[in-house]
């Protein structure tokens, strides 16, 4: 009888050693760091600058779904939600906030939690308060600046040497947008000294945004100028259609406006930064300290011409503008 007591105690033994086994090989799996995407616009829109992203994280040793876990969240333009997306992130404990799509998204992070690492992509981080300097960010954010905002009075100039006789330029702006104040004296400090008259029009609702062109329809300004505003960039079928509805010289800040029908755009490359910001990410994931990392100054701007949207408006495009475009859509 003992004998099968110790067997069956032998058995159950073993039994329990053998379940134990998969336990332990779990256990000494290496926790996958998850990574906070927080995104003022929408992510769906932003694929091309998403995959940037990645790129950046894959060249720093990381792939999204092999040895890094990505949670997303966008506020789809409605900036007053970011707050509540950053605390998400914050409870969920991700090992770094990369925050997106203008200012806003580092600001609400920022409000939120000194200890999380938090890079960004974004204006002037120092004029908002986001670090203490460009090369020693201190703190717990660093990121890529990409200045948009601050290069209102060089699209100004384009759009004069484009259409050189229109004095009254109408201002589409969300007044939602924390760098909207700033553009909009950018801008109008440029055309003061251009002899140009600006009309500012706020749109931070689809709605708005029609009922701007209404404005704008009524009032035959003679040419438009886009603020720098993920949401008016989330919008931007609805704008370009509306512009050369009304055969308005419209000048914006991004690609993506040119790519869709809009006459120009100048600014940053906007895959750039998000490739920069990506390897910034990947360099804290294996230990770096953001506050040890500089800001990175985005360099790389792109001028793109829409020729067939100028013909269509009846706009002869000077040679000159087009030998300095890096990009000609025909």
């Amino acid at each position: 009888m003992a004998i099968h007591i110790r067997r069956r105690e032998l058995i159950f033994t073993l039994g329990g050693a053998a379940a134990a086994w998969p336990l332990a090989g779990l256990a000494q799996q290496p926790e996958v760091p998850v990574i906070g995407f927080l995104r003022s616009s929408s992510i769906e829109r932003s694929m091309h600058v998403v995959a940037a992203f990645r790129q950046g994280l894959k060249e720093a040793g990381y792939s999204e779904g092999e040895n890094v876990s990505i949670e997303y969240r966008s506020a789809e333009g409605q900036y007053d939600r970011l707050p509540e997306l950053a605390t998400e992130l914050v409870k969920r404990r991700v090992k770094v906030i990369v925050a997106t799509g203008g200012i806003g998204p580092a600001l609400a992070a920022k409000a939120l939690t000194s200890t999380i690492p938090i890079v960004f992509t974004g204006g002037d981080p120092v004029k908002f308060g986001l670090v203490a300097s460009l090369n020693q960010p201190g703190g717990n954010l660093t990121g890529v600046s990409t200045l948009t905002t601050d290069i209102g009075s060089k699209r100004l100039g384009l759009l004069h040497e484009l259409a050189p006789n229109t004095t009254a330029i109408a201002f589409l702006s969300n007044p939602h947008g924390p760098e909207a104040e700033n553009y909009l004296r950018d801008v109008q400090s440029a055309a003061s000294g251009l002899g140009k008259q600006i009309r500012l029009l706020n749109a931070g609702t689809e709605e708005e945004i029609d009922a701007a062109f209404v404005t704008i329809g009524r009032e035959r300004p003679d040419a438009l100028l886009i603020g720098t505003d993920p949401f008016l960039l989330g919008r931007r079928d609805q704008i370009v259609a509306l512009a050369n509805h009304y055969k308005l010289p419209a000048f914006y800040w991004s690609r993506e406006f040119a790519v869709t029908g809009g006459l120009m755009s100048y600014g940053p490359n906007r895959t750039e930064p998000y490739r920069l910001v990506g390897i910034y990410a990947g360099r804290i994931l294996k230990g770096a300290k953001p506050a040890d990392l500089p800001i990175i100054q985005s360099t790389k701007f792109e001028l793109v011409i829409n020729l067939k949207t100028a013909k269509a408006l009846g706009l002869e495009v000077p040679p000159t503008l087009l030998a300095r475009a890096d990009e000609v859509i025909e």
